[in-house]
């Protein structure tokens, strides 16, 4: 197939594109330059500049479309400003990208476009599934309308595959990279009351997730991307420490991660998220490391 990825150089769209040539696809990036740039960019190349608004597909053949970029979440303190980056370069980056799609003559037969579990916002013990309602939230807002910004796609005729991502679990960067240094410490530590879940998956079945996603003609819609094995925030913090052979006796509790972190805090560390991902697992869909303790192993073993 001929695969467009928005996000290419990030943690997942990096190791997605190497995974999508690996099994022969044709992989375009799409080139993302900024306000009065585009002459820059060679004829017939795709590019577009979210933030102006202007998109130019080029002259490439697209079968599918893998759009996962978005301005990163944990970077920065919420500020006014950060927040609306978070949304406008998910939402009007979606919208842009999906009219685009729906205005060309040979459409794409598939859309997978990232979201995140914080659809659901903080639900306690309580799972989340592809047909739970959105939640309260500032990312559940996000996630909410994210998903919405697809419509000009569906519309067009063209499958979309809305793919609810957990918290990212590699060896190479993202969220693991950020709890590395204070565990490998001994600084470690459960966060608030530790009784939070985190839904997380591990990279490698997430791209495995992604090219099911491209491939299964009746898979539609919502998708939970994580792995069947939540965990409370207690747990994860257990088991890394295991893992890593250092005690986890220092917790974080929730006033001073609000303190450090404001909004953020509650959003990203304090909430609740125990995602199921019934829909992979009723078509099949096998994951490599349904649990946390192999998967963990694997990734810093």
């Amino acid at each position: 197939m001929d695969i467009l990825v928005t996000g290419a150089s990030g943690l997942v769209g990096s190791s997605l594109v190497r995974a999508l040539e690996a099994e022969g696809h044709r992989v375009t990036a799409l080139r993302r330059v900024s306000g009065g740039a585009s002459e820059i960019v060679p004829p017939g190349t795709a590019w577009w500049d979210p933030e102006g608004g202007t998109i130019d597909l080029g002259n490439t053949p697209i079968d599918a479309v893998v759009h996962l970029a978005g301005e990163n979440i944990a970077s920065g303190r919420w500020t006014r400003a950060k927040k609306r980056r978070i949304r406008d370069s998910r939402v009007e980056g979606t919208q842009l990208l999906a009219r685009a799609l729906a205005k060309r003559s040979s459409p794409p037969r598939v859309l997978v476009s990232a979201s995140a579990v914080g659809f659901s916002g903080d639900l306690g013990e309580k799972a989340a599934t592809e047909t739970t309602e959105p939640g309260d939230g500032f990312l559940a807002e996000v996630c909410a309308e994210w998903e919405e910004a697809t419509g000009a796609a569906s519309d067009a005729g063209i499958r979309v595959v809305l793919l609810r991502i957990g918290v990212v679990f590699s060896a190479e960067g993202g969220a693991l990279a950020k709890m590395l240094l204070a565990f490998r410490l001994g600084l470690g530590g459960r966060v608030g009351s530790g009784r939070q879940y985190v839904s997380w998956i591990h990279l490698r079945d997430l791209i495995a997730i992604i090219q099911f996603a491209l491939e299964q003609d009746e898979i539609e819609g919502p998708l939970i991307a994580a792995a069947p094995g939540a965990v409370t925030n207690a747990e994860l913090t257990r088991e890394l420490g295991r893992v890593l052979h250092r005690p986890t006796l220092l917790p974080l509790p929730a006033f001073a991660a609000r303190i450090a972190l404001g909004e953020m805090a509650d959003e990203l560390l304090l909430a609740s998220v125990r995602a199921t991902p019934e829909k992979l697992l009723a078509h099949g869909f096998s994951f490599a490391f349904p649990s946390l303790a192999p998967a963990l192993a694997d990734l810093l073993g």
